[in-house]
């Protein structure tokens, strides 16, 4: 064979493999509500890496990370998920509501893979858990029970307690319908509930302002991304107002609230990053069913307690996966 003709044949070989080498690795989008400097969403993003590293990918060789973060202000999801879409994202991965509602309303359809989000079948999300549809999968919370959880908790820490505030956020339906069942549950247990809506972040100083006008026995933070994203300041509030905090997440009590009781959140975002790896690499998210937790956890923060001048019962104490000194 002429060595010209070798040539030829040899870089023809290579072409494909040069081909693939530069194929970019697919894109995963995170739709995220808070800010991207606050401690809240540096953790949820680092859990999401560890579910990718854990699953077997490595990142900018067979993933790229795209995370939008719409600092509390969720009209701003629309925009981000287009956004997304526009930069080719294969999967879109969101924890709220109204950011999963943007991500499926993309046209053409990009997957979507929920991760911790309230009732996904009684917000309208999906069609059921064990069929979602509408290109949607991942990881559900169903928290009717930690309602009543959380009043029961209360009751035992301030027997003599009658008023909560519920901190919830009125523009996700998800706290909306929250704040019903604690409403509905709060009288079984002798509790009047008093709504704190917080919308956007810098509605917080008048929200607590009201509070002191009124102060009630306790603060039940009602689960949403863009209040846990405030947390810090959030429980600094209530301390300053003695303001016992209650909530499902254990940033709460990690940032100076009471006590949380809820699922444990790091094993969520692991199976949310593993199954949007899988939906990036082309599985189809309609073979999927949606998981919900199965590992639950109490943390109590016991120097609040008594800066609070509470004394938690030992019983109370020996139930605690985590106890904060």
């Amino acid at each position: 064979m002429k060595r010209r003709a070798f040539l030829t044949l040899a870089a023809g070989a290579l072409a494909p493999i040069a081909a693939r080498a530069q194929t970019p690795p697919p894109r995963i989008g995170f739709l995220h509500g808070g800010e991207a400097s606050s401690p809240s969403s540096v953790r949820v993003v680092g859990l999401l890496r560890k579910g990718l590293t854990d699953a077997g990918a490595v990142e900018g060789r067979d993933y790229l990370l795209d995370v939008r973060y719409a600092a509390g202000v969720y009209t701003r999801f629309p925009t981000l998920a287009r956004e997304l879409a526009q930069a080719g994202a294969r999967v879109i991965i969101a924890n709220t509501v109204p950011a999963v509602r943007a991500a499926q309303a993309l046209e053409p359809a990009v997957p979507v893979v929920i991760a911790a989000v309230l009732d996904p079948v009684g917000n309208g999300l999906i069609d059921s858990l064990a069929r979602p549809g509408r290109h949607t999968t991942g990881v559900a919370l169903l928290n009717a029970d930690l309602t009543i959880k959380l009043l029961e908790l209360q009751r035992a820490v301030l027997p003599k307690a009658r008023t909560i505030a519920a901190l919830y956020n009125p523009g996700t339906p998800a706290n909306v319908a929250a704040l019903q069942r604690l409403q509905a549950g709060a009288g079984a247990v002798g509790f009047t509930v008093v709504p704190a809506p917080l919308k956007l972040p810098d509605e917080l100083d008048a929200v607590f302002a009201g509070l002191a006008d009124r102060p009630p026995d306790t603060l039940q933070i009602l689960q949403d991304t863009g209040t846990l994203d405030l947390s810090g300041r959030i429980t600094a509030q209530a301390l300053q107002q003695k303001l016992p905090t209650f909530a499902e997440s254990t940033i709460i009590p990690a940032n100076g609230g009471l006590l949380s009781y809820g699922p444990q959140f790091p094993p969520l975002f692991y199976k949310a990053a593993a199954l949007a790896l899988r939906i990036a690499k082309g599985a189809n998210p309609a073979d999927m069913p949606v998981e919900q937790p199965t590992l639950f956890e109490m943390v109590i923060n016991l120097k609040t307690a008594k800066a609070l001048g509470l004394e938690i019962a030992p019983a109370l104490l020996a139930q605690a996966d985590t106890v904060i000194e």
